[in-house]
């Protein structure tokens, strides 16, 4: 049995996914129409199977101009209006910072403990930078 993340990340893949995308980006209801010419797909008949797929998951809902999201699915996001940042970004914010200080303001001569310490704020802001790039592959 499937949970309802695991059915929603089954079925957001390729045109679907870029449905909903267009839909949560535009942040306002968008016809059948506006979805084909948005996206530029091959006929409304395209658009409206994609739309329809969605709206059996309850991922989106129409309203009366429309079509709108209604769920949203990417867990461990940050949302500022209608952009999505991944929170691993902090993360990588933090670790980047931490290594500034590390390397402007707390040189010393070099000491094996010094060493050790930029080194796991190197190792930490790599792998942060990782997981924050591939939470973007997954929304973009």
């Amino acid at each position: 049995m499937t949970s309802g993340n695991d059915a929603s990340a089954e079925l957001l893949k390729g045109t679907t996914l870029r449905v909903y995308r267009f839909l949560f980006k535009l942040g306002q209801p968008a016809g059948i129409r506006d979805i084909q010419r948005g996206l530029e797909l091959s006929s409304p008949s395209v658009a409206e199977y994609h739309v329809n797929k969605l709206l059996r998951s309850g991922l989106i809902k129409e309203v009366e101009a429309g079509y709108v999201v209604d769920r949203m699915v990417w867990q461990n996001m940050i949302r500022m209006r209608r952009t999505l940042i991944p929170f691993q970004a902090v993360y990588a914010v933090f670790f980047a910072a931490a290594f500034v200080v590390m390397v402007l303001v707390l040189r010393t001569i070099p000491v094996d403990g010094y060493i050790f310490g930029v080194a796991v704020v190197v190792i930490a802001l790599g792998l942060s930078l990782y997981e924050t790039a591939k939470a973007l592959r997954q929304i973009v």
